[in-house]
């Protein structure tokens, strides 16, 4: 085989393993195998021991190879290294296999643009702390790339009782908090079993410029999810949707203004909270449930399968401008039952959100709400406004209705397969709602209950 190529002599080292070990009858290609793999690890040519004089009958220098005696550097002028291994032989494999060096992976590298997740685990909360430490001893005295480290323990340990995790920046701050796990702090106790996950997506106001920016740059999965987003917003928007979240002024007034506007932050927020699902899913990180508040609810029939990505990201933006059609309004939030704040509200008032017992947010005309204020002051009572432009779930987005409802009738719908829990009804949704065109329209008006959500979900 060589022949055909050239008729250098001499270059091939040729050696055995039999002086080693013995006659090694049916195993003898494993092994062979064995040597081979660690010498193309190593760069090294093992000699075969006890080599004085060839054969008479067998004329070396006439071919490529040579008897490699000695441990010997295996210099290759930058081409991979490779090995034939060869197990022939009465009883033997009978076969010819070759290897060749793998190619250099590209290492880690300390500065890459994340926190790193250092996991540790073990049987009892001894073992934990001084894994911690070994681990803290180790990056102190090693250069192994941390996100090297963080990968082999994530992925290459198997997962005891006891355990925890250190967040760090740095290999400094690595070493800071794996010594303070070390010292018992922040050491948790996990479950035997896999534990369910629910996902929570919230609802408007929380909302903000630059929102998942660095996810955005730094992970081209979930950039490519956003994208998507971005670019089925964009027949239904008057300007692009990214411009909006990701304006090259993140800090300006005017940025911070545009993603007020209902018309705008309703599908930044669905973007977002499906892109972040999408991820989630793609790490083998799956809910059994969700639940979302109010338009956070969008995002979790998406995901669960109600609605179409392309129909969702339709919904939610035709939400958004029929929202932001109505009339100005005002929002508080009352440090009172919701049962005590209904029984006080008049004219075009009504009960938007209850987010927290003895917290109920109350909608409506910037009027209304005004006497409102002053009444509960006088009473001693400090009601927080709402950083919104309208008065949502009220009276006053009853005309956007009908428009709404006649707008989910014509998208296909289907039945969940991830259960979540409505914030109108605060239980889990059934088949009947998640497709009825009129649920999703009382969901634009009725008030978002999410206790009554929260307790349904954890139950």
């Amino acid at each position: 085989a060589f022949r055909e190529r050239t008729a250098r002599p001499g270059f091939c080292a040729i050696g055995s393993l039999k002086t080693n070990i013995g006659h090694m009858d049916a195993a003898a290609g494993v092994a062979g195998l064995i040597k081979a793999v660690l010498a193309v690890e190593h760069g090294e040519i093992p000699p075969s021991l006890h080599y004085r004089a060839p054969n008479p009958q067998i004329d070396f220098a006439a071919t490529p190879f040579y008897v490699a005696d000695t441990l010997k550097p295996w210099e290759t002028g930058g081409a991979p290294r490779r090995a034939g291994v060869s197990s022939f032989g009465i009883g033997g494999t009978n076969a010819h296999v070759i290897l060749e060096e793998a190619p250099k992976l590209e290492r880690g590298r300390d500065e890459a643009p994340a926190p790193y997740v250092l996991i540790l685990s073990a049987r009892n909360e001894a073992a934990l702390g001084a894994s911690a430490e070994r681990l803290a001893t180790h990056l102190e005295a090693a250069s192994t790339p941390l996100v090297d480290v963080e990968h082999t323990l994530a992925m290459g340990r198997r997962a005891f009782s006891r355990r925890s995790y250190v967040v760090a920046p740095d290999r400094r701050v690595a070493i800071e908090r794996l010594r303070a796990l070390a010292r018992g702090e922040r050491a948790g106790e996990a479950a035997t079993a896999g534990r369910p996950v629910l996902f929570l997506f919230p609802g408007q106001g929380s909302q903000h410029v630059g929102m998942a920016k660095a996810l955005y740059d730094s992970d081209p999965l979930f950039r490519s999810d956003m994208d998507a987003c971005f670019e089925a917003a964009r027949p239904f928007l008057d300007t692009d949707l990214k411009d909006v979240l990701y304006p090259s002024d993140l800090d300006g007034a005017e940025a911070k203004s545009r993603l007020t506007d209902t018309r705008y932050a309703q599908p930044a927020l669905f973007a977002v909270q499906y892109s972040l699902a999408r991820l989630w899913a793609r790490w083998g990180v799956k809910p059994a449930s969700m639940i979302g508040h109010s338009i956070g609810e969008y995002a979790a029939a998406c995901v669960a399968g109600v609605f179409g990505f392309e129909d969702a990201v339709r919904l939610v933006t035709t939400r958004g401008a029929l929202m932001a059609a109505q009339p100005p309004g005002s929002m508080i939030v009352v440090p009172l039952p919701a049962g005590e704040v209904a029984g006080r509200l008049q004219g075009g008032l009504s009960v938007a959100a209850v987010n927290q017992e003895g917290l109920t947010v109350v909608s409506g005309p910037d009027d209304e709400i005004d006497e409102l204020v002053a009444t509960l002051e006088a009473e001693g009572l400090e009601a927080r406004r709402l950083h919104t432009s309208h008065a949502f779930h009220s009276s006053m987005m009853d005309p956007a209705l009908e428009p709404f409802e006649t707008e989910v009738a014509g998208l296909e719908r289907h039945a969940p397969r991830v259960p979540f829990v409505s914030c109108v009804t605060g239980e889990s949704i059934t088949d009947h709602d998640a497709t009825d065109p009129a649920y999703w329209a009382r969901h634009l008006r009725d008030p978002v209950l999410y206790p009554a959500g929260l307790d349904a979900i954890l139950k």
